[in-house]
């Protein structure tokens, strides 16, 4: 049992004494720095050599060259100033140096991320030693901070998470080029049955202010259609519409739509609303859809009413004698014509082949007393792209 007790503390006695003598042999390590490789970036790689340089002197486990101790090894040789990135050549390098190990590495700007690659050669016995590659966001001013955690991760020390968290790559949803902003325009075709009082308004007579047309109207016009938001799965779209109603009908009624529109997944099913602007011809009169003073449908407007002492068909005394039957301002095709507007809601679906769009689009047209209900559809071709994040330069280091 003595026997077992003492083994052991001679295990735990001699494994102490090996950790501290490699501790301490690290400790006495010295190590050099060469130029990292710089791709897609603004900051010069002596710049970095140098980060590289204090976050090694921050973690405190080597004797850290720095570019005085290197300057007269690297002048000797062109191969040392630029391109000295292969095991070769940071041997090569040590060797000349006499240093027990090299650093170098990469810093890549791909994308929206940066690539952050760091590599530690043995120079005695010619091998890597350590090596760390860490995706980061997109943060160039924050390459210091990068290197810091590649080390401390590297080295086994504890990484801050608050900043480990905040420099980190995030695999978020796509936002692409091939979805960005884009630019579709073509024409629209369709028709619509009229409802409440714009119904009315069309099939009143042209005696009384009517259109004297059936309750229902074809529509044509042209769509502008761009993206300002895109993702695989839903686009965010803002919808200009130039529309002519009522040509069957020898009328000309012109109208124009300002929708916010949304494309859901890759069956492209829409949603949009917005505004419709039109112009409206309306007087103030009485319209009798009742019989009250003749036949129905009929249209009394006021300024005939007041100033002409009542209609010819209006009979009787008591009826010429009313002075107010409840004049409310009611369509007419003989009134003030004026700005209109009404809420439009448009659901449907964008049919693909190729690079042919074709909308189809259930819609109401909404407004005081009635409104439009139809279908449209028609065809755009995708004529151009622009990528929707615009990458800016970052700060340059000096």
């Amino acid at each position: 049992m003595k026997t077992k007790k003492l083994q052991s503390i001679f295990l735990l006695v001699a494994i102490f004494f090996s950790g501290a003598a490699n501790y301490f042999a690290q400790q006495s390590s010295t190590i050099a720095v060469a130029n990292p490789n710089v791709n897609a970036l603004t900051v010069k790689p002596e710049s970095v050599a140098k980060m590289m340089r204090l976050e090694l002197i921050k973690i405190n486990k080597y004797k850290v060259y720095d570019e005085f101790d290197m300057n007269e090894v690297i002048k000797s040789k062109e191969e040392y100033k630029v391109g000295c990135y292969g095991q070769s050549c940071l041997s090569k390098l040590g060797e000349e140096l006499k240093v027990d190990y090299v650093m170098s590495g990469s810093i890549d700007g791909l994308g929206n991320k940066i690539v952050v690659t760091v590599k530690i050669l043995d120079v005695r016995a010619q091998c890597l030693y350590k090596s760390s590659v860490r995706e980061f966001d997109n943060q160039e001013l924050e390459i210091q901070r990068m290197i810091e955690i590649v080390l401390a991760e590297m080295h086994g020390l504890t990484v801050d998470k608050v900043l480990s968290d905040r420099l980190a790559f995030k695999n978020e949803v796509i936002t692409s080029n091939n979805v960005g902003k884009i630019n579709n325009s073509g024409p629209r075709i369709g028709g619509a049955v009229l409802t409440g009082d714009v119904a009315e308004f069309a099939t009143r007579s042209t005696q009384y202010g009517g259109l004297g047309i059936q309750p229902f109207t074809s529509m044509i016009g042209y769509q502008i259609e761009g993206q300002y938001v895109g993702t695989e799965n839903f686009s965010a779209l803002v919808e200009g519409i130039i529309n002519v109603s009522g040509l069957e009908q020898s009328q000309f009624i012109p109208s124009f739509s300002l929708l916010n529109g949304f494309r859901f997944g890759k069956a492209n099913w829409e949603f949009a609303f917005g505004p419709r602007f039109g112009i409206s011809s309306t007087s103030s009169g009485y319209l009798d859809l009742d019989g009250k003073f003749g036949a129905k449908g009929i249209y009394y407007r006021e300024y005939d009413w007041v100033n002409d002492g009542g209609y010819d068909d209006l009979t009787t005394p008591e009826q010429v004698n009313v002075l107010d039957p409840g004049f409310e301002r009611h369509f007419d095709r003989d009134g003030t014509k004026r700005l209109s507007t009404s809420f439009l809601i448009a659901f449907g679906r964008t049919f693909q082949a190729g690079a042919l769009n074709i909308p189809v689009n259930l819609f109401y047209s909404s407004q005081k007393g009635g409104g439009f209900l139809g279908v449209n559809m028609g065809f755009n071709v995708q004529k151009s792209k622009q990528p929707i994040n615009k990458t800016t330069s970052p700060q340059r280091y000096y």
